[in-house]
This record gives structure tokens, sequence and C-alpha cells, in this order.
């Protein structure tokens, strides 16, 4: 038999059991607020490459899942292109998506992320040395030598560049001296050695320059990028291949003060995103450049295969460039010689394991005599 004192405290602890169940079931609801970061490009709202910085920012807000957003503003909504890594380093933006060598003026060294023949290495393998031979440190050694409070990510390798567009076509080393020449980078001073008159032009202002006569003839990077831009506007000759930029890539960089702020797994995103972002890259730019390139040629633009006594005429350039630079710079000869000890084991591992694909394509696609 219970008695009434029992009942009553045994459906006192069922209703306080249902009343605890019954918050549980009510959802949680988030108080975490939203880290924005305003970001800035190197690059014209109508660019690829700013279409890749967006791509970039998606990925890191889709998996941070509302707690960090990176806002990405095109080319001088807040300072000129090439003054996005002092701004970046003093906060006055948060981060930002560019290439090295644009920063060429600050120590020659990083050039040599972009510019040259990188000892035979394409982008990819520029940026296998960058993360597995020793570059991501010397990067590290020259930002903080130059009291820059950024953290960079490099990513994205690009195709091979073409030697410019022309008002009129090259066909021997001759060609090139005494023309105005639109380039940035180490390629500024190999161009110099080769005779032609360097301007080193930020992207949104090498069209406008050709229009008017201010140049003869620049480079830019590849067929979106010049379509977009409107070179085939302004020049209808374009010599594909080059020593110049041939191995560049992208950099996303960071205020580092900014970035440390931020909880662990936040940065592991962005790291991740940065990688994430590095392959969809290459497979859009393989997408959208050859669409491009079809159109440029349907829309009347002439290209031309860059002839073998530039090519090497380039190579020549390159080697006085960089033993002078070497010679002023311990940073710089720091940066080759790790270059040239990974190209050397990785290149010979590529070339020797690499089929000839034009053999390929040829079969299948090459014109029947």
């Amino acid at each position: 038999m219970t008695d009434k004192k029992t009942v009553t405290s045994r459906r006192g602890m069922l209703k306080g059991a249902a009343v605890a169940a019954g918050a549980m079931s009510v959802p949680m609801i988030a108080t975490a607020q939203t880290t924005t970061l305003r970001f800035q490009s190197t690059w014209p709202a109508k660019d690829i490459f700013h279409e890749y910085a967006g791509d970039f920012a998606k990925k890191v807000n889709d998996m941070a899942g509302g707690r960090l957003k990176i806002e990405v503003l095109p080319a001088g909504s807040v300072v000129p292109a090439f003054q996005l890594l002092d701004a970046v380093a003093k906060g006055t933006l948060d981060g930002g998506h560019g290439v090295v060598a644009y920063w060429y003026g600050k120590n020659s060294a990083l050039a040599l992320w972009g510019s040259g023949p990188g000892y035979g290495m394409d982008a990819n393998m520029v940026l296998a040395w960058h993360k597995y031979g020793g570059g991501k440190a010397l990067m590290e050694e020259i930002y903080k030598s130059l009291n820059l409070d950024v953290v960079s990510y490099l990513y994205g390798p690009m195709p091979c560049q073409p030697l410019g567009w022309f008002k009129k076509p090259v066909s021997k080393v001759a060609d090139m001296k005494g023309l105005k020449f639109r380039t940035v980078g180490l390629a500024v001073d190999v161009f110099t050695d080769m005779g032609t008159a360097v301007n080193p032009l930020p992207g949104g202002e090498i069209v406008p320059a050709l229009d008017r006569g201010l140049i003869d003839a620049a480079e830019f990077n590849n067929a979106s990028s010049d379509r977009v831009l409107g070179f085939p506007d302004v020049a209808k000759n374009c010599m594909l291949q080059s020593f110049h930029q041939s191995g560049e890539q992208f950099e996303i960089l960071f205020n580092k003060t900014k970035l440390n702020a931020l909880p662990a797994e936040l940065r592991s995103i962005i790291e991740y995103a940065a990688e994430a972002s590095s392959a969809d890259m290459s497979w859009k730019a393989i997408d959208r450049n050859s669409q491009d390139y079809e159109a440029l040629k349907k829309s009347g633009v002439k290209f031309y295969k860059t002839p073998d006594p530039i090519l090497r005429a380039q190579l020549a350039s390159w080697d006085k460039t960089i033993a002078k630079k070497a010679a002023e710079n311990p940073l710089f000869k720091k940066v080759l010689d790790s270059q040239k000890a990974f190209a050397q084991r990785a290149g010979q591992w590529q070339n020797d394991y690499t089929v000839d694909f034009k053999m390929a394509f040829n079969h299948y696609f090459a014109k029947k005599s």
C-alpha cells in the first residue's frame, strides 16, 4: 500500500523529468558571432583571377558555417594593386589575393617564386618546392626581414604564360630591341637586358596603355584574362610560350595578428581551403583558358609560337640577371640554391617518367596528310 505523500512525491519527480526532457528537445540557439575579414585582390573585378579569389573565399565561408566570412573586393577598392602587401601587413586590410612577383621591389628574391624558368620547373613543381623543398621557410625568412606582419599561402599553379601581345609579331631577337614592353618582377630585368624599354604596369592599366601607344607590346597571363581585359581589341598578334613567367602561382595573404586571433579550427579551414582551391583553380583554368583560346582564334587573333632563338635569348638574359642579383642579395642566392637542388632531382624524375603527350594528341587530332 502506498501512502498519499509517496504518490505526491513520485508525481513531482515525473513532472520534473518531463520538464527537463522538454527543455532538452528545444533547439539550441547559436550565440557565436560571425568574424568578417575584409580582403582585396590585385585584379580587376571582371578578371578570372578575381574570380579565383572569390572561389577561395567561398570555400572558407562554406566550411566555416557562419563563424567566419571573407569578403573580397577588387583591385583599387581600398589600395592600389601594388600596395596590397603593405596594406595587409599594417592591418588596413585583413588579407588579399595576388602574386609574389608584385613585391619584387621589397626584396628581389621574392620574384623567384614567379619570374624566370625555375631551372626547368613548371608551376606545380615550384609549388612542390615551396611546400616540401624549403621554399616556404625561405619566404617566411624574407617577410620577417622586411618586418611584414603577414602569413602567406601559395596556391594555384598557373599555366605557362605567353610572351605577350604585339602590334606586329616578332620573329627574331632583334625584333625585341627598342620595344616599349609591359612586364613585372624579374622579367623586367630579363627583357631590359634583351633591349626592350620595360614599363611594369598593373593589370588594369595595360590595355589602355597599348591602345594609346604608350607601350608597343605587353604580357599579362592567359587567354581568359587577356580576352576579358580587352587585349584583342588593341592588338591582334599573340606570341605563345615564354620562359619569363613559366612557373608562377597565386598568393593568399593574411594579416598575421588577425589570423592568429582566430580559433585553431578556423585557421585549419583556411589552410585546407587554400589547398582545395589550388586543385580547383588548376582544373578551372584548363577548362576556361582552352575555351577562351578557341574564342580568340575565331575572333581573328593570330597566335604564333615564340621562336626558339628568342627563348634561348631569354635564358641567357636570365642567367646574367640572377648572377647580378645573387651577388647583391644573399637571400636571393639562398633561394636560388634551394630551387636548383630541388629542380635537379625533381626535374630529372619528371622528365624521365613523363611520356610525350604531344605524340598522343597528334595521333588523334593532327590533320592527316
